[in-house]
């Protein structure tokens, strides 16, 4: 499986369920439209943007290139790339129908038409031993590190989403997820020995 530097932006969880049995990448969902009212996930982005880079692939159809249009607008162009499918008329095996125009999403693909995609794209294809192994920061993590369950946990996830400036209203769970996307456990062993 390769694995690609950049973040792959895609419209729900099928589409990423797809992608992650063909490469080795961080995969978003947008939730179709919600990426549209969620000022959590649009920092998100713009930050993975500009610290990896981003390629969107959604679909091929009116709603796919909605969202695609969106972004490119959100986020600066010298950090995004765009991978496009195929129209292919069908339907996915899940579905009883196909969709509103007939093609094929990305959930239906074959995976050698994906990876075309995201070559044709200019994803960066990383090689094995360039690849670090990561260790995962959990919940647990955060708990230990009084991020989660002290007194004082609230105050010193403002602290850290202001020195990472990131969102101010982020959960939680978006926050894990941010740093888990940014950064390695050691690089952010040493933030909160800062904060500290």
């Amino acid at each position: 499986m390769k694995s690609i530097r950049e973040v792959i932006v895609v419209e729900g969880k099928y589409d990423k369920n797809t992608l992650r049995q063909v490469v080795d990448a961080t995969v978003i969902e947008t939730n179709g439209f919600g990426v549209f009212n969620n000022r959590e996930k649009l920092a998100l982005l713009r930050r993975l943007a500009a610290e990896r880079g981003l390629i969107v692939l959604t679909d091929s159809d009116g709603a796919g290139f909605v969202i695609r249009n969106f972004l490119k607008g959100a986020v600066p162009k010298t950090q995004i790339k765009h991978a496009y499918i195929p129209d292919i008329y069908g339907k996915e095996r899940r579905k009883n129908a196909p969709g509103k125009e007939g093609k094929l999403g990305v959930e239906g693909m074959r995976p050698g038409i994906l990876l075309d995609a995201l070559k044709r794209a200019g994803a960066t294809f990383l090689d094995e031993e360039s690849s670090a192994e990561h260790f995962s920061i959990t919940k647990t993590d955060f708990f230990q590190w009084g991020l989660t369950g002290g007194t004082d946990s609230r105050v010193r996830r403002d602290a850290l989403l202001k020195k990472l400036a990131l969102p101010e209203r982020m959960t939680t769970n978006a926050l894990l997820e941010a740093v888990n996307l940014l950064f390695s456990r050691e690089a952010f062993m040493e933030i909160l020995h800062e904060l500290s």
